[in-house]
């Protein structure tokens, strides 16, 4: 047997899968073919992923993307979408002709009354943005938002309503929007993953729990999944070395199982070898970044006034803090939840709470973008995975998923404009509706990638963020 076919045969990946000899095997292809240790002792200067769509199919207008999941389901008819015919039928019966034979979640079947908004309405900016005074941070950059009032979903309660949001599909397991901007533009980063998410919680509401699988890389290599961090304590579990453990000690652990993973991979050549390859040099490089990413002592105090917070609390202003810095660090997705939106009842107080734990710092992230020449290479987007009915449930809303708000604002996005439109009850979205596949389109547009172009054959079938959906929403491009 040739060396060149005894290559072949050990390269089989069933070999090590089949066997208890993996690193017999190994020995043995070190012996054939000696240079194999001089290919598992080289290093690449650097392991960055620089993507799949090379070049990109449009000029860009955005580098990345800054998500401000609002979980649980905004009310849009409380924070974007005013409805004064809403308020006019307050406490009388809602038409039966828009929800016969319709889905509405726990009011299936229950005496459906209309339920008027329950705060205020006001015009923000020159463009005269029309949104809830429970705003009054995000009023001051009104006219950088476009407002969609016209988005539709497929799914009613959270967990895959999140999952349809974050993946384009009910399915769970698909790769999340973050993994797959990752995995086709690339990385910006040696030091820090592609894709991170932060975790805030409020006062009010009900907290639904948000699921690791929504930031899974799915199909994907696992080098996209994307990390939560932590905005509170450790950044990262176990990212400082254990006492006694030096920086120069750590990096011969990790040279040490770096070669052995690199002769296994020659022999058996598994993506996913590779994969753990770098996910090792990130994670010791991770060990010097975070912790600067995270000590925002170098934060002049009027940022820190701006955002309304002082760090390293948890809360949604100092995520949105740590989201500037991973953006200036070359992050390509960001995603910040805050889980609070779940309005069931006591909506006109609970609502006011929320909006005032998420305003100051949304509006503040956009400011600061801005003011540092990042905005216009940023896109960023506030929404949940979706709205509320226009019908009472008691003295909150249930889930609605026909017609509700997001805004976008930033890399390619026109300010100042709203889009689309619900009815009269803001029930049904009416006029330019988009769906959450247009969404997705939309995000790869400026980001400078055709959505029927990114792709990954999976089982036979090229799959893409999109599935077999989406448009451009071409209104709303700058």
């Amino acid at each position: 047997m040739s060396n060149d076919t005894c290559k072949s045969y050990l390269s089989r990946r069933a070999f090590l899968g089949r066997t208890s000899y993996g690193m017999g095997a190994i020995a043995l292809a070190s012996l054939l073919k000696p240079d194999i240790l001089h290919a598992a002792d080289a290093k690449p200067d650097s392991d960055r992923w620089t993507g799949a769509v090379q070049p990109l199919h449009f000029a860009p207008k955005a580098k990345r993307v800054i998500f401000l999941t609002m979980a649980g389901g905004p009310s849009h008819l409380e924070t974007f979408d005013y409805k004064p015919k809403l308020a006019e039928m307050h406490g009388k019966p809602f038409p039966e002709s828009l929800t016969k034979g319709q889905p509405i979640a726990q009011l299936q079947g229950a005496k459906l009354n209309c339920f008027a908004p329950q705060h205020p309405f006001k015009k923000y900016g020159q463009s005269g943005q029309e949104f809830a005074e429970i705003f009054p941070h995000l009023g001051t950059v009104a006219d950088e938002m476009c407002i969609i009032r016209s988005l539709k979903t497929e799914a009613i309660n959270h967990d895959p309503a999140h999952t349809f949001m974050n993946t384009g599909t009910t399915i769970s397991g698909r790769p999340a929007m973050g993994s797959w901007l990752w995995y086709g533009l690339g990385a910006e980063s040696d030091n820090l993953p592609g894709f991170v998410v932060l975790i805030s919680t409020g006062r009010a509401g009900q907290q639904q729990p948000i699921s690791a699988r929504q930031w899974h890389s799915g199909f994907l290599p696992s080098r996209f999944q994307g990390v939560e961090f932590r905005s509170k304590g450790d950044p990262v579990l176990y990212v400082n070395n254990p006492r006694g453990v030096s920086n120069d000690r750590q990096r011969d652990v990790v040279d040490a199982v770096q070669q052995l993973n690199r002769l296994q991979n020659n022999v058996v050549d598994d993506p996913e070898i590779a994969t753990r390859i770098a996910q090792y040099e990130m994670a010791f490089r991770m060990q010097t970044s975070v912790p600067g990413l995270m000590d925002i002592r170098d934060e002049p105090k009027e940022v820190l006034d701006l955002y309304g917070t002082k760090g390293g609390d948890g809360s949604f202003a100092a995520n949105c803090l740590l989201a500037r810095r991973l953006a200036e660090r070359g992050v390509r997705f960001i995603q910040l939840y805050h889980r609070d939106w779940d309005h069931h009842g006591n909506i006109k107080n609970d609502v006011k709470v929320t909006a005032g734990e998420v305003d100051q710092g949304a509006a503040a992230l956009i400011k600061d973008l801005k003011r540092r020449g990042m905005l216009n290479e940023t896109l960023v987007i506030w929404g949940g995975e979706f709205g509320r009915t226009p019908m009472a449930q008691g003295n909150g809303r249930d889930h609605h998923i026909k017609g509700f708000s997001i805004w976008m604002a930033g890399g390619g996005i026109k300010g100042g404009m709203s889009h689309g439109a619900t009815d009269e009850f803001g029930y049904n979205a009416e006029v330019d509706v988009v769906h959450v596949h247009d969404l997705h389109a939309t995000m790869l547009r400026v980001l400078g990638v055709d959505h029927k172009k990114l792709t990954y054959k999976f089982q036979g079938r090229d799959f893409r963020l999109t599935d077999v959906h989406g448009n451009v929403v071409e209104k709303i491009l700058a």
